[in-house]
């Protein structure tokens, strides 16, 4: 079972376990991440094999500084720009990659771009001392719910890795936003930690949405962070033995026959509720409830990336790959 070590005990372990190869999960602003040395084919490997993840379905790389991913990819002057205004933050840039930058192939999916964010924290600290950008998907099953809390993570991957560094429970809740800058066009590939509105403030122009072709970064299969239960989005009415995902102070009518309740946010305040969203939809997964009905939820500032992951979470299955 893996060892679980506080944040602030567990940078000379997680350094040791990195640089053989080996894999750690970390804190990070977004969620926790399966972190492994993005320059090492062993220690990203193992990052696939511990998550069950599909070969094809690229990782973002993770990086110290703005001169540690210029050696890694292109930066554009928007691109820089939307770098300097939100790292380190919740925003990964799909860039271009440079030749010979090291980079494992397992990294970019056979890609020749390169997705790269700035992390705050321990993570920014871990990448810094190793000296090498870390591949960090975040620390669950390929397609299960994301994981906030070092003891989510234990609960499902500590029979398979050695080490989670608990830093408390994430404060943003979602993983990064995913831009990549094309020509003078900006386009959102995953929403996330940073309101679309943001970016476009910064950016003087609106996203386009969604991938111009096929999965060009991470989070983009139809299926993902899914519970074990179905899910069942918008739902005004409630099925007697359904667990409720609710948001906001009126209630779906039959919410008293619910199995289990969870509120994302009371005061319906989309930054409580993303930072709730995955602990949440686990702990009504473990009430023992076939389906999970959500309450709707609007698509306002970081409502939309809410969205984006409970229709994921609702997909069919067999679409994960």
């Amino acid at each position: 079972m893996a060892e679980i070590l506080a944040a602030g005990k567990a940078m000379e372990r997680a350094l040791a376990l990195l640089e053989g190869g080996d894999v750690v999960a970390i804190p990070t602003e977004t969620v926790y991440g399966l972190a492994g040395d993005a320059t090492n084919g062993i220690g990203v490997a193992r990052i696939f094999e511990a998550k069950g993840r599909p070969r094809f379905n690229p990782l973002i790389a993770h990086v110290a500084d703005l001169a540690m991913a210029e050696r890694i990819a292109h930066f554009d002057p928007l691109s820089r720009k939307l770098a300097g205004a939100f790292w380190p933050g919740p925003l990964t840039l799909v860039l271009p990659q440079r030749a010979g930058n090291g980079i494992h192939p397992l990294v970019t999916a056979g890609l020749d771009t390169i997705a790269l964010r700035m992390p705050k924290g321990f993570g920014g600290e871990l990448i810094a001392r190793l000296g090498h950008p870390l591949a960090a998907p975040s620390a669950n099953s390929s397609g299960r719910i994301s994981a906030t809390t070092a003891e989510a993570v234990a609960a499902d991957l500590g029979d398979r890795i050695r080490l989670v560094v608990d830093g408390g429970a994430t404060p943003v809740g979602l993983e990064s936003t995913i831009v990549k800058v094309e020509g003078e066009s900006v386009r959102l590939l995953r929403p996330g930690g940073i309101a679309a509105a943001e970016i476009e403030a910064v950016a003087g122009k609106p996203l386009l949405r969604g991938a111009a072709a096929g999965i060009e970064a991470p989070g983009m299969l139809a299926s993902h962070y899914a519970p074990g239960a179905a899910m069942r989005l918008n739902a005004r009415q409630i099925a007697s033995g359904e667990a409720l995902l609710a948001f906001g102070g009126s209630r779906a009518e039959g919410w008293q026959d619910a199995a289990a309740l969870r509120n994302l946010s009371e005061t319906g305040d989309v930054r409580e509720a993303a930072a709730n969203l995955f602990a949440y939809m686990q702990d009504l997964d473990r009430s023992g409830a076939t389906t999970i009905a959500v309450e709707p939820i609007p698509f306002d500032g970081l409502g939309e990336a809410i969205n984006d992951r409970l229709s994921r979470a609702a997909a069919p299955r067999d679409k994960t790959g």
